[in-house]
């Protein structure tokens, strides 16, 4: 079907571009794009989609609006804490422009629905803060043939790439083992990186879209938001990338670390008053929020293990459970068999008990 004259009025400024015109609007039109994960990185990914006129645009994400997300994920606000992302962004989306669909999927990817909803569209686009989902979104794409844009952000710096288009890499390849890069609740984000990383994901889908340009497959873009200098680095398709037949069911790391809840802490600690509580926070996230304890920030603690008593009792906390996981698994590789991590770190503390 030809543009509508609302469409003609709406995407004008796309039109007067000979790279683009009405063919290619017609392209965005008739593309359907699932944007995986509406946080920092995907609330601008989907809001220039939505704008370009994508005329189906997925959301899917489990999670629900925080009060920490509202300095980078900028479709939010204060009325919307405690609300699923994907339902509130795809209303605000759908208002943004009534001439495209918005579909709303609101819970986590995973193993069992991954390739269900990926098949629905033409592209995905992943906009996820952690491994297992880049690696799951990695392998779905691959078996069914999908493109992928990827993102991915950390404290002041960012990625973007694409795969798995034609002969081209895979995730994998760029990727073969997962990092150990501790997640923004560890180690804080820049608010406006995630606008300009995702901002940069939405041209390559528009570029894939539209067949206009030099899609980044085969080469990474790295960001320095600092100096704000540009990289690119070129990577190679590892054949054995291109043919996988089973999603991953977890990642392949280090085994789960002993841990317990903080109730069972608490219970623990009326119980045996030996048990040491270890905190390997950083100083200024201490001084914000404390549960007592000794204070020790990982990179001291990996230094200098010796500061943890042998024979335990111990229990490490941190944020939200990353830091004092690797805190944990070092020591127990060290013959400390007294160690335990605090599951959910200081963010599963009730505040109440925080001082």
């Amino acid at each position: 079907m030809p543009l509508t004259p609302a469409e003609q009025s709406r995407y004008s400024r796309h039109l007067l571009l000979p790279e683009i015109g009405t063919a290619g609007q017609e392209r965005l039109r008739n593309a359907r794009v699932l944007v995986v994960g509406a946080g920092g990185l995907g609330c601008p990914v989907l809001q220039y989609l939505v704008a370009a006129g994508i005329g189906t645009v997925g959301i899917v994400d489990g999670d629900t609006v925080a009060d920490s997300n509202l300095h980078r994920q900028i479709l939010f606000g204060p009325a919307d804490l405690g609300q699923s992302k994907a339902s509130v962004a795809a209303t605000r989306l759908q208002a943004q422009n009534p001439l495209i669909q918005v579909q709303s999927h609101p819970t986590f990817l995973t193993r069992d629905n991954a390739l269900d909803l990926l098949r629905q569209y033409d592209l995905i686009v992943d906009g996820s803060d952690n491994f297992a989902t880049r690696y799951l979104v990695n392998d779905a794409c691959v078996q069914l043939e999908k493109p992928l844009v990827f993102g991915s952000i950390y404290r002041f710096e960012g990625q973007v790439s694409v795969f798995n288009v034609g002969d081209g890499p895979t995730y994998r390849c760029l990727y073969p083992d997962p990092s150990d890069l501790p997640a923004c609740a560890e180690s804080g984000v820049l608010g406006v990186l995630p606008g300009i990383v995702g901002c940069l994901m939405a041209n390559e889908v528009i570029k894939l879209v539209t067949g206009v340009g030099e899609p980044l497959i085969g080469r990474l873009l790295l960001l320095d938001a600092l100096t704000l200098q540009f990289q690119t680095v070129r990577f190679a398709t590892d054949p054995a990338n291109k043919h996988i037949t089973e999603l991953p069911a977890g990642l392949p790391v280090c085994p789960p670390v002993p841990s317990l809840s903080y109730a069972d802490y608490l219970t623990w600690k009326a119980r045996d008053e030996t048990v040491q509580l270890v905190d390997v926070r950083q100083p200024d996230e201490a001084a914000r929020r404390s549960l007592g304890g000794q204070l020790i920030p990982l990179p001291e603690l990996l230094a200098h293990p010796e500061q943890i008593p042998a024979n335990g009792p111990v229990v490490i906390h941190c944020q939200s459970g990353g830091r004092s996981q690797r805190a944990v698994s070092f020591l127990r590789e060290r013959g400390h068999t007294q160690v335990w991590n605090l599951t959910g770190g200081i963010d599963g503390v009730p505040l109440q008990d925080q001082a």
